[in-house]
């Protein structure tokens, strides 16, 4: 949904979250200029019916620039920064404006319009990487969809090296996206395709990952840097049990086989903080940013847009404490009491208003009393463990309610229980205690995640490690093939050739010359002085190769060429080839 400008619409349905995913499949970044054969050009002409008014007035469209692209930001997690950018395509029709895509690239997909579109936006999308480069920024990258069509274009890698080309960009600035679908209906297919494109060096991403079939077997396999975790999960995760459960294995798989995760549809800072903790890598969606022109993207990167502090993976916080209590005196002294100890303080008159900083700030200490009108404290400690369970829980308090204090510090909803009135060093140093006791468990946190941060970019080298060796271990048998190839070619030529190292041992023969030097027996492993002594001098080294020599052989005269071997290869040694003349030279 992301390339038609639906990134964040909660309202739009589970059909319509389909259709749109269909339908991007389909062009989002068409980065193929499919150009049917003449015969299947023809064919379509004449099975076609003839193109509708809307499908004129869009290829008119095509041509006349009325497209155009918008991109979505994608923050990191860890620096807060925009990391990457979404193409997105719109219409912008001289009368009816801005046209979302699911308005006019259903009708496109039964022509060759849909592969018009895709070309134009890979195309646009590399001429704009081009620009922010030139503008200072070359670290941009952009993200273009392929859909199926594309895809199963056998020219797509050829198409995709062209469009970098044309606009001098390197090919690591640009990523493919593909929807998991796509790569299902042809696994070992997709897999060779994906390979292609690898070869390029472009950046693959697994986009709708969680609504198809794919196994954990193909996802190791495949070469994808990043997958980006469906929309519809993110969407619930805050209070869905087993989309949480989804999120949180997808992103401990992905890390596992060194992949990064990209989760998109985030609108709140809930949801960025949920997918901080279970350390994702990457965000996207309208609490960041929604897709803007070229223009604002660049706007942007000026002002050097991030996260808040808060929100990154391992940012160290401020120590914040709350204040509960429905006499604004107590509060007050407690106020005056605590500042010089450099907390954050937040303070409430009753447990409802609690709540609501509860929702909007990340606290370390609650300090409660416990006798307040329409909630007592243990009964707002036990709903804050609920909704902020890491936090540390104190009941202030002058009254001793034994029961009820009892059971909540029994079942973990209350870490203390002080009495009023205070003594004040005393208040100071129990508080103090208990910010150690949450900043310990937060760095236990945080050096987990250190941990875990540090297990997935090694598991990304040995991704990457394991990559490089695959491509060397297909050039080295592409070699060996080109290298038997050239072996049978020369050993089935007319003209003798021997083939000698620096050594002069010949390792290699033709049939030509074991027949006609079979006096002396296999000469693979002869010496080359041996068999052709006129062509080197009295100390044994050959003679000028720019002299030609001439050799008889069963009373045949054969002209003797010389060519060095090394130009072009690591090969070292001669290579001698015999061709028949008139007489001695």
């Amino acid at each position: 949904m992301p390339a038609f400008g639906f990134e964040n619409c909660g309202a739009v349905s589970s059909l319509e979250n389909a259709r749109l995913s269909e339908v991007e499949r389909i062009i989002v970044d068409q980065d193929v200029q499919a150009q049917p054969s003449t015969t299947e050009g023809q064919a379509r002409e004449i099975a076609a019916p003839a193109p509708s008014p809307f499908e004129a007035e869009l290829r008119h469209a095509i041509g006349k620039e009325q497209l155009c692209l918008y991109y979505q930001p994608l923050a990191d997690l860890r620096t807060g920064e925009m990391v990457s950018v979404e193409a997105l395509v719109r219409w912008q029709h001289p009368e009816a404006g801005l046209i979302p895509p699911l308005e006019f690239l259903p009708q496109a997909e039964g022509s060759d319009l849909i592969h018009l579109i895709g070309d134009w936006v890979l195309r646009r999308a590399c001429r704009d990487l081009r620009t922010w480069s030139d503008n200072g920024f070359p670290n941009v990258r952009v993200a273009v969809n392929i859909s199926l069509s594309q895809f199963r274009d056998p020219q797509l890698s050829a198409r995709v090296s062209g469009a970098l080309s044309e606009a001098g960009i390197d090919p690591s600035c640009l990523s493919l996206e593909i929807m998991e679908p796509v790569l299902m209906q042809d696994p070992s297919g997709s897999e060779t395709i994906l390979r292609q494109l690898k070869a390029v060096g472009v950046s693959l991403v697994l986009a709708g990952f969680g609504t198809g079939y794919s196994s954990l077997t193909w996802l190791k396999r495949l070469p994808f840097d990043r997958v980006k975790i469906e929309r519809a999960f993110v969407r619930r995760v805050l209070f869905n049990a087993d989309d949480e459960a989804i999120v949180k294995a997808i992103i401990a798989m992905a890390h596992h086989l060194g992949i990064r995760v990209v989760a998109v549809g985030i609108e709140t800072e809930a949801q960025c903080e949920f997918l901080r903790r279970h350390m994702c890598d990457e965000i996207q969606g309208f609490f960041y940013s929604p897709a803007v022109a070229p223009k604002e993207i660049e706007a942007m990167l000026v002002t050097g847009r991030r996260l808040p502090d808060h929100l990154l993976r391992l940012q160290k916080k401020h120590r914040t404490l709350l204040l509960v209590d429905d006499e604004e005196n107590i509060l007050a002294a407690l106020r005056r009491l605590l500042r010089r100890d450099g907390y954050d303080i937040l303070i409430a008159n009753g447990g409802q208003e609690a709540l609501k900083l509860l929702a909007q700030n990340e606290v370390d200490v609650i300090v409660s009393d416990q006798r307040m009108p329409g909630m007592t404290g243990v009964e707002f400690l036990r709903t804050a463990k609920g909704i902020c369970p890491k936090t540390v829980r104190i009941v202030l308090s002058g009254y001793t309610e034994l029961q009820a204090v009892t059971d909540a510090v029994n079942e973990g909803s209350i870490y203390k229980f002080l009495t009023k009135p205070w003594d004040d060093q005393l208040l100071r140093e129990h508080i103090a205690e208990a910010f150690r006791h949450k900043e310990m468990a937060d760095e236990n946190q945080r050096l987990d995640l250190e941990v875990r941060t540090a297990d997935q970019e090694l598991a990304m080298a040995n991704r990457h490690m394991e990559e490089l060796l695959r491509r060397k271990q297909e050039e080295i048998a592409r070699t060996e093939v080109g290298l038997d190839i050239v072996r049978e070619i020369l050993r089935h030529v007319a003209v003798p050739v021997i083939g000698a190292d620096e050594n002069h041992m010949i390792a290699f023969a033709n049939n030509a010359a074991e027949a006609l030097l079979s006096g002396f027996g296999s000469l693979l492993g002869s010496d080359a002085r041996t068999v052709l002594p006129e062509l080197f001098d009295s100390s044994s080294q050959p003679q000028d190769a720019g002299q030609a020599r001439s050799v008889c052989r069963k009373g045949i005269w054969f002209e003797v060429a010389r060519s060095p071997m090394g130009e072009k290869s690591r090969s070292r040694g001669t290579l001698f080839s015999l061709v028949k003349c008139e007489s001695k030279s």
